[in-house]
């Protein structure tokens, strides 16, 4: 059974809820390599396709009405296979073009919105290098400031304070709107995805560096009055991980579900 945006009425009034569903793209070829991968474009490993597919099953019930990816194929495989599985044909939509598609979208047909402002990180210089060879030439220190800290930059790449700023207009912008009256899923990566989680959840500055994202598992929040929650009662997995000391879970545990 499908569950659809659920309508209820609180004070005369009546209220949309909608849902949005985060989920990183399935392990890539490189991050099986343990390499930068940025805005490299690498496809799924087979573990990263297996990793879409149960993505797919855990969302089984929560009807899909409009879609938003990556310009990068392993976030884009990903959302497809995800789509496949419930039996949806992604149509791609593009804007400022001439599309050319028979009318009206079937009931079977999602449409499906691609943007480079929810790319990975560019990591500059740091694509394609292994990254314990990083560590052992930078020091393991300085590449985990590169790699999770607020606005310190890897060179000649971007910082998450940069990924963000280029992300969370185009999340307000395009997507948001969506939310008051439909399902929409978000398959991007792992760093455009902390920063709507950052967002969304109002963690730190300080404390972003620690949070650490699955990849191929949803995480689920409900809109309603104009807010949106992270989902708290329902069947599917949606693990955020922490990479450090526990007060952060504690800190965090109103948003985590």
């Amino acid at each position: 059974m499908y569950i659809y945006s659920k309508v209820f009425k609180i004070d005369d009034h009546r209220y949309i809820v909608g849902y949005l569903i985060l989920v990183r793209h399935g392990e890539s070829k490189w991050n099986l390599a343990n390499k930068f991968t940025g805005w490299v474009d690498v496809p799924l490993s087979e573990v990263g396709i297996h990793e879409a597919m149960i993505s797919a099953k855990k969302l089984e019930g929560l009807r899909l009405d409009i879609a938003f990816t990556s310009e990068l194929e392993r976030a884009q495989e990903t959302l497809l296979l995800i789509m496949a599985k419930q039996d949806y044909t992604g149509i791609f939509m593009h804007k400022g073009e001439r599309f050319l598609h028979p009318g009206k979208l079937e009931k079977h047909e999602l449409p499906v919105f691609t943007s480079s402002k929810i790319n990975e990180r560019y990591y500059g210089k740091l694509q394609g290098m292994d990254k314990d060879k990083a560590r052992k030439k930078y020091g393991h220190d300085k590449v985990f400031i590169w790699r999770r800290s607020w606005d310190v930059r890897p060179p000649g790449g971007e910082s998450l304070k940069d990924t963000y700023n280029r992300t969370i207009p185009y999340f307000k912008k395009e997507i948001v709107p969506h939310l008051k009256k439909k399902n929409v899923i978000v398959c991007a990566h792992g760093n455009s995805l902390r920063s709507i989680i950052k967002y969304l959840d109002g963690i730190s500055n300080e404390d972003i560096p620690h949070l650490e994202l699955p990849t191929g598992k949803p995480i689920i929040y409900k809109y309603a009055r104009g807010k949106l929650v992270k989902e708290k009662d329902h069947s599917f997995t949606r693990k955020v991980y922490w990479d450090k000391p526990k007060e952060y879970k504690k800190k965090y545990s109103k948003f985590r579900g």
